[in-house]
């Protein structure tokens, strides 16, 4: 188990402002890491009443299962544990739940764990680049019938990576147009298709 306060800012993208990030940082293909997040919650939305999100995140190299729990504005408690791939396909297929850590902190927060399933899935393309002590982060995220672009500012300071972000999105010529989180365009996305 792996357990960080992750603090990050995020702007939503247009595809031109996204495209001219990659050029400007001399982003190559091979830079691009696709990453697939499935979601989880209760037919009750436990978790998004909670404001924390439950996922497994599957990349080329590794599978993990994360809760996220926001704990101020722009910090968020992640709880991490690994899986393999048989672990994973059995939680996505909903039989059992093999990220102990994750699911010690879902019975703390009185989540039925047998009640969870998973309600979406969104794919992104990564670039993940180190800048002024933190890490910048170019996103492409595909789901349901939409796409959109985001850049996130990633750091251990809070008052001085929000400067740094806001210095990155002057410098770049970015409006400020503050991000949800994904699983929040997910979740706007899926009640505009069912109506």
């Amino acid at each position: 188990m792996a357990q960080e306060l992750e603090i990050e800012f995020k702007n939503i993208l247009t595809k031109e402002q996204y495209e001219n990030l990659l050029k400007n940082f001399q982003v190559a293909n091979e830079m691009i890491v696709r990453q697939t997040n499935h979601y989880f919650d209760t037919k009750d939305f436990h978790l998004k009443k909670l404001f924390s999100g439950l996922r497994i995140r599957e990349t080329k190299d590794k599978i993990v299962c994360t809760l996220k729990e926001r704990t101020a504005k722009n910090t968020h408690l992640e709880t991490t544990d690994v899986l393999t791939r048989e672990q994973a396909a059995l939680m996505l297929s909903g039989n059992g739940f093999f990220a102990e850590s994750v699911k010690a902190k879902l019975l703390d927060l009185q989540v039925p764990v047998e009640a969870l399933h998973v309600f979406g899935t969104l794919t992104t393309d990564r670039v993940e680049l180190s800048y002024k002590g933190g890490t910048i982060v170019f996103d492409h995220s595909f789901y349901l019938n939409c796409d959109d672009y985001e850049v996130e500012y990633e750091t251990d300071e809070e008052n001085l990576g929000l400067e740094i972000f806001e210095d990155f999105l002057k410098e770049n010529d970015i409006p400020k147009q503050v991000a949800q989180k994904k699983i929040a365009r997910f979740m706007n996305a899926l009640k505009k298709e069912k109506g």
